[in-house]
């Protein structure tokens, strides 16, 4: 068939559908439906991955994170443990002291100190999670200083009580004055503010909403940020006691340090690593499980292999959608071509091909598959920034899922358009136009 024989088909296509407006629109609902819900699914599902992803990246690819966890209860040992006045478990200081001289390829050795307080400047406080570490933090973190310094060498020798607060921190109490300089009080101290840093610089060291202690819940502060503070001033101005209150009865914990972080000089050496760490701490821990280590090399492994399970059972039940809406076609094609007998046997008495008929039948399914598409391509790109926007989630609308979302609305048209198409060309042009 000749380029203008083709053209006259789709006008008479387009024709036929412009006849029946109201069926052809609900028919094109499945298509658009199942093209917008492809589209917007795999948006969120690549949003919540790539945010999950760039947390983990900022925790370092080359780093190890052991982190201090509370041992669970010894058996048969209640009495000697209500017996206990201090219960002692976690990271030590003789810990990354032992790590820093046993293993030679940690290029970064990191202690940190982790403290639920509460800072006051004039008038204003806010609860806060002070951070007792050392001047070379950033060589494992992503910290972004935005005025002023970090931490220095001599700050921590000489246990300075300066303090690096972050933006939520400067913007919650100290509103629009200028924070350099400027005095804050922590649990009775007064720290001097000598620098201020990005709101993500901190290395995912928990969540302090969850972390927040009663007594700052109870009193009903606002927890607005972190607090950098040299870590031998944490370990001289805040107990490293703990009072817990459980099931009746009180202890006192003592955890010298609430996380390590190890920066190893490459990739290859980061699984190694971790295996090595964790046969040395066994032997210091004697066995006790008070510790556990975090490799976000491998969590941002396991973040990709969720990406893909989760891209494709969303894409699988986005394109559950897309048949559903194919089988519509077919079944009003299959009306279409009951409705139309008559007129295909005089087309057939006039000299058209099979091949004629086909194509006219063809090209209708394909006219409603496709504009649905397009319409719910238009939909798909709509309803993430609606999520994103009102949800506040993240979502990233790939050139991938245009492709396939409007490649399966084709192969749909195509497949579930055949049948009837080879039906109407497959009849008898003489019992054709004896039908009324």
């Amino acid at each position: 068939m000749r380029w203008s024989g083709i053209k006259r088909t789709i006008k008479l296509g387009f024709k036929s559908l412009w006849l029946h407006r109201l069926r052809t629109i609900l028919t094109m609902l499945g298509i658009i439906f199942g093209v917008c819900s492809v589209i917007a699914m795999l948006a969120i599902g690549e949003g919540a991955s790539h945010a999950a992803q760039e947390t983990i990246a900022r925790l370092g690819s080359t780093n190890l994170i052991i982190e201090t966890v509370e041992p669970p209860p010894e058996r048969n040992d209640t009495s000697r443990q209500e017996r206990r006045v201090i219960k002692q478990y976690g990271l030590t200081y003789k810990d990354a002291e032992s790590i820093n001289n046993t293993i030679p390829d940690v290029e970064v050795i990191v202690p940190v100190r982790k403290i639920d307080s509460e800072a006051r400047y004039k008038s204003r406080k806010g609860a806060v999670k002070v951070i007792g570490t050392i001047p070379w933090y950033p060589l494992i973190s992503t910290i972004d200083v935005i005025c002023g310094r970090f931490i220095s060498s001599i700050d921590l020798h000489q246990q300075r009580t300066i303090c690096i607060i972050d933006e939520k921190v400067a913007n919650a109490i100290f509103g629009f004055d200028y924070p350099i300089g400027k005095d804050i009080h922590i649990q009775g101290n007064v720290y001097r503010v000598v620098g201020v840093v990005g709101a993500t610089a901190l290395l995912n060291i928990g969540n302090s909403e969850d972390e927040t202690t009663n007594s700052q819940k109870d009193s009903g502060i606002e927890e607005v940020g972190f607090v950098y503070i040299p870590i031998s001033t944490a370990k001289s101005r805040f107990s490293e006691m703990k009072y817990s209150y459980s099931s009746g009865s009180g202890s006192y914990e003592k955890v010298e340090l609430q996380q390590i972080t190890l920066k190893v000089h490459s990739i290859d050496h980061v699984v190694p690593m971790r295996n090595i760490v964790d046969t040395l701490l066994r032997r210091l821990h004697k066995e006790k499980q008070d510790y556990r280590i975090i490799v976000p090399l491998e969590l941002m492994r396991q973040a990709k292999d969720t990406q893909r399970i989760f891209n494709v059972v969303l894409g699988s039940i986005a394109a559950i959608s897309l048949i559903v809406g194919g089988i519509g076609i077919m079944n009003i094609m299959l009306a279409t071509v009951s409705e139309r007998t008559r007129e295909i046997g005089i087309r057939r008495a006039l000299g058209a091909k099979k091949q004629d008929i086909i194509i006219q039948f063809l090209s209708e399914s394909l006219i409603i598959t496709l504009s649905g598409g397009l319409i719910g391509i238009a939909l798909g790109f709509l309803l993430p920034f609606f999520v994103r926007h009102f949800a506040n989630m993240p979502t990233i609308i790939t050139y991938e899922s245009l492709v396939l979302a409007f490649g399966i609305s084709a192969a749909v048209g195509i497949i579930f358009g055949l049948y009837p198409a080879y039906r109407a060309a497959g009849m008898d042009p003489i019992e054709s136009l004896r039908h009324e």
